[in-house]
């Protein structure tokens, strides 16, 4: 067995990356799970921020972008036909990012200022990597930037909300920080989900099912950003003007059903069926189905609201179908395709990684039936937060021992 070096991880900026990310998402799901097990023992806690918020800042804000450096300073420098980007040239950035999130992470806990001044350094360490990968999509010249400019223009989006957590927190203001927490979901973490499916779940199914073509129309990728936009506005809308009239709820709920059908729709048409044999393939349309899912949980849910007078309503079950379901489970399948490929190893999923992944689905299901089942809600959470615990610990521990050896084949990378 290769010995575990730290210079492995700076052979290329998905290993630095992906590995600051996995221990991110490692740490945050045992703190999740250590957090819920002690209010289920109802042990006193008051921490300087709701945990709900801590929890959603942190899952949201926290490793996800981490993930998008790596595919994004991988794939973007192929897309756009520039020279590869070394992964020292990113760590000071990357080092800015993890310092904040340590910082932030006690400030949430026990002191405000010091959670402030944690975010304030993401946001720069962000804003510096943002910045830089604008500046490449600026500089290339091949003709088609349209993917790599909407993911740039939604991390620049994303810097923007770190500030924007950033003064909240300053100033104590959690509607502000609410506000941030949504529009990071919905405006830069799921847009660069949707870009990256739009682009490569028609191209990676059209090379390997001969059945299929890469079909993917602009005018798809248009109303997908479209959606996005519209969940953003009405999360946030509640947030601020709750309840809202019984005819938005509608107006709500008739949107999001046709575009819910759109989204199954198209994970057909991208060849999802077909999938189902390949298992690396299957894993990331699993997670595209989703989005058409949570969509549709949304539909639901509005329209009891509109029926009620939002009383009655699916609760969190839409948004971590959304969360936990989309971004998660596309986060899992398309970051074990690149370790894989970019690894040296065979692009496939073997049988610890296709178990992680039921086991990731399991998760999900539990999460979302407890936002519904108000009975078996607190039993169904840390259920799905254990679940969780397994996928990600095991996750981190199998890939993150693979980014700090060299490759299996020789190569460097």
């Amino acid at each position: 067995m290769p010995r575990w070096r730290f210079n492995h991880l700076l052979l290329a900026p998905h290993r630095l990356a992906f590995f600051l990310a996995a221990l991110m998402l490692a740490t945050s799901a045992l703190w999740w799970a250590a957090l819920l097990l002690a209010r289920a023992l109802q042990w006193p806690l008051s921490p300087a921020v709701p945990a709900p918020l801590m929890h959603a800042l942190l899952m949201g804000l926290g490793f996800m972008p981490l993930f998008f450096v790596g595919f994004l300073y991988t794939a973007g420098p192929k897309w756009l036909k520039l020279p590869a980007v070394s992964a020292r040239s990113v760590l000071p950035a990357l080092a800015t990012v993890m310092t904040g999130w340590a910082l932030a992470w006690f400030g949430l806990h026990w002191q405000l200022l010091m959670a402030a001044a944690g975010m304030g350094l993401v946001a720069l360490g962000w804003t510096t990597l943002s910045l830089r990968f604008a500046h490449m999509v600026w500089c290339s010249r091949v003709s088609d930037k349209m993917h790599t400019s909407l993911a740039s223009a939604a991390c620049l989006v994303g810097a923007g909300v770190m500030w924007w957590v950033t003064l909240a927190l300053v100033f104590d203001a959690t509607p502000l920080l609410r506000t941030g927490i949504q529009m990071g979901i919905w405006w830069f973490l799921a847009p660069v989900f949707v870009v990256v499916s739009h682009r490569m779940l028609p191209f990676f199914s059209a090379s390997i099912i001969e059945s299929l073509d890469a079909w993917r129309p602009n005018w798809v990728l248009v109303v997908m950003l479209a959606t996005l936009l519209l969940e953003g506005l009405v999360s946030v809308a509640d947030l601020w003007w709750w309840p809202l009239p019984a005819a938005l709820r509608w107006l709500q709920a008739g949107l999001e059903t046709p575009l819910a059908l759109l989204m199954l729709g198209l994970a057909l048409r991208w060849g999802f069926i077909q999938s189902l044999k390949i298992r690396l393939l299957a894993m990331l349309h699993g997670g595209f189905v989703w989005l058409g899912v949570a969509l549709a949980l949304n539909a639901v849910s509005h329209g009891l609201m509109a029926a009620s007078g939002d009383t009655v309503s699916l609760g969190l079950a839409p948004l971590h179908a959304m969360t936990m379901g989309y971004l998660g489970c596309t986060m899992f399948a398309m970051v074990t395709r690149i370790s894989t490929g970019h690894g040296g190893r065979k692009e496939s999923a073997d049988n610890l990684a296709w178990s992680l992944y039921w086991v990731l689905q399991a998760a999900v299901v539990l999460r979302v039936s407890a936002a519904m089942l108000e009975v078996l809600s607190q039993t169904l959470t840390l259920a799905a937060v254990a679940a969780w615990c397994v996928v990600m610990l095991g996750w981190a521990l199998r890939y993150g021992g693979w980014f700090g050896t060299p490759r299996p084949d020789g190569r460097n990378g």
